[in-house]
């Protein structure tokens, strides 16, 4: 019978620098990471990626995995969670500017009669930044990135409940900002 010290867990061996430490971590592990960041991540380059830089994560952290506290799964796991947390925010943070801008300059040289759409589109992305962040994400979820309620109920960790009212009341803001800000414009244009 082998025992623990003529063995070491494979983190343990990593964290000493071990190369071949590390291609048995992906050996044994790979699918543990590729079914946490699956479950969250829909774009599969997307989440190629992520695997890829939660394994480089986990090579710079093996130094940190303390056996005592709980097993090398676990320890992976909590990094594989870390790092989805980290790249959903980071989708949902930047993905209107570049979602949108395309939009806009492909409407811009549409024909004459829609020409008001970039206008009316970056007057509802100014006001839809202006939201709350949870209600902004939701939105952001659900109009730019196509995701289902419950595509962003596994995303965020909001009830359904939840994530529908955030959809509703969003809209209903933008709406009635859009409403107040074309009366607003209206009344000034009389005034002239």
């Amino acid at each position: 019978m082998t025992t623990f010290a003529e063995h070491p867990a494979v983190l343990s061996r990593i964290a000493q620098g071990d190369q071949a430490g590390m291609r048995e971590l992906m050996d044994q592990y790979t699918g543990l990471v590729w079914s946490l960041v699956r479950r969250k991540i829909s774009n599969t380059s997307d989440a190629e990626d992520l695997v890829q830089e939660i394994f480089a994560e986990i090579w710079k952290s093996a130094h940190r995995y303390n056996p005592s506290l709980g097993s090398e799964a676990t320890f992976i796991a909590v990094i594989t969670r870390r790092r989805i947390i980290d790249a959903i925010r980071k989708i949902t943070r930047h993905a209107p500017e570049l979602a949108f801008d395309g939009a806009v300059e492909y409407d811009a040289a549409a024909e004459p009669e829609s020409r008001e759409l970039p206008y009316d589109l970056n007057q509802a992305m100014s006001i839809m930044s202006t939201l709350r962040p949870d209600r902004r994400g939701v939105l952001e979820l659900s109009i730019i990135h196509g995701r289902s309620h419950a595509q962003i109920v596994e995303a965020t960790g909001m009830p359904l409940g939840t994530v529908k009212a955030h959809i509703r009341r969003g809209l209903e803001e933008i709406r009635t900002a859009i409403r107040s800000q074309a009366a607003q414009k209206a009344s000034e244009g009389g005034q002239r």
